[in-house]
Parts: C-alpha cells; structure tokens; sequence
C-alpha cells in the first residue's frame, strides 16, 4: 500500500541502518497512518499538547511561532521525510508553534502505540532517536548564536540559501527557481518586508537573485 512505502522510506531516510525485528515490521504499518492535509490548513496549533509526532511523506509543512502581540512568524519549512513535533510529544508538554500545510501534503502520524512498540521492540531506535534530539539541539543553539550576533544582511542570506534548499529548482545556467513570496522571506529572516525589498534589491544588482511574481531565482556563489 501507498502509506506502507511512505513509511519504510521515511524510516530509511530518518534511521538508515536501523534493523526491525520482524514482529515489529508487521504491526507497525497499521499503527502509522497517512493523513492528508489541504493547503493552509492546520495540523497542530500552538499551546497544543500533541498525541502523535509526524514525518512529512509529500508536500511541504511549516512551523509558525505567534508572539504575546500577535505578531506571527514563520519559524522553519520542512518537506519530506522531515520528522516533526517529536520534542512536544515526547516530553507531554504544548506544542510552541503551529504546523500549517503550505501546499497540499502528506504527513504520516506515529501516536502513542506505534511509539511504544518501537521504543520497546526495535534495538537503535532509542539510539538513534537521541542522536536526532542531539542534531536538533546544536542546530537551535546555531540560530540563536545566528539570531543574538548576526546583522540582518546575513540572516537575510541564510533564509534566501534556506529556501533555494527547500523549495528550489534548477532551471538551467546556475539558477535555481524558488517559489516563495518576499513577505515568507522577510518572516523566515526576522526583518521587514521593506528591508527584505531592499537587500532583495541588493542581491539583484550583483546578479545574484531575479525577482518574479510570487518567485524569485537564486545564484549560489560560484555557480
């Protein structure tokens, strides 16, 4: 079944070289469902205490963090086989963001049973899921550095080079198209849309990006 392949290739992708007993093989597909989701419509919101964590099987997810002036701010995007929501679940405690669908997507939902029986039955799994949580952690400790010492320019850098990642392709000459609108850039980077627009226009004078409607192309140095 389609949902079956989504979960063997997550697992491979997310813990390559983890071996399942063959008992644990057999009954997790049933205890992993595939759920589909609308573009723009809400997985979890924020403060929720989740009774699941999830992978991104198609499309594309992203975490929003809504501040106590209601400001709202586009913490990540993550597509396939990103694992997410695990933090929350594990530990019993709310949600801090809110996933939304930006595009119609697939997400496979790993609840309390499927959790057990792999924590119980699966040698590495425990290993491996700590070794996640420690990636995960370096990582946020990089961004708040980045977010505590780095100017706008070059956060405004790290979020164009974040999205070509996500959501670009290649079109030929070095280019690569993203679908992505000024205003999600300027979230991701925590700056203004008029100083979005105007590093956006920096980057263009020196051949590095080309505006569109909704789009833009991105250069990485040296292409």
């Amino acid at each position: 079944m389609p949902e079956h392949d989504a979960l063997w290739r997550m697992l491979d992708a997310n813990f390559p070289g983890l071996a399942l007993p063959p008992a644990v093989a057999r009954q997790l597909p049933a205890l992993v469902p595939l759920r589909r989701l609308a573009r723009g419509r809400s997985l979890f919101v924020q403060g929720q205490r989740t009774q699941a964590f999830y992978a991104v099987s198609a499309g594309e997810m992203e975490a929003r963090f809504t501040g106590v002036d209601g400001r709202v701010s586009a913490i990540e995007h993550f597509g396939p086989p990103r694992l997410f929501g695990l933090a929350a679940f594990a530990a019993g405690l709310p949600s801090e963001y809110e996933a939304v669908a930006c595009r119609p997507s697939e997400v496979l939902v790993i609840g309390h049973e499927a959790y057990r029986l792999m924590m119980d039955s699966a040698p590495g799994f425990a290993r491996a899921l700590l070794a996640e949580f420690a990636r995960r952690f370096d990582v946020t400790l990089q961004l708040l550095q980045a977010a505590r010492h780095e100017v706008a320019a070059d956060r405004f850098s790290a979020a164009l080079t974040q999205l070509a990642r996500q959501r670009g392709r290649p079109t030929g000459e070095g280019w690569v198209e993203v679908a992505a609108t000024q205003t999600e850039l300027a979230q991701l980077a925590h700056v203004s849309r008029q100083t979005a627009n105007e590093l956006l226009a920096a980057a263009e004078a020196t051949g590095r990006v080309r505006r569109g409607r909704g789009r833009w192309w991105w250069r990485p140095a040296g292409a």
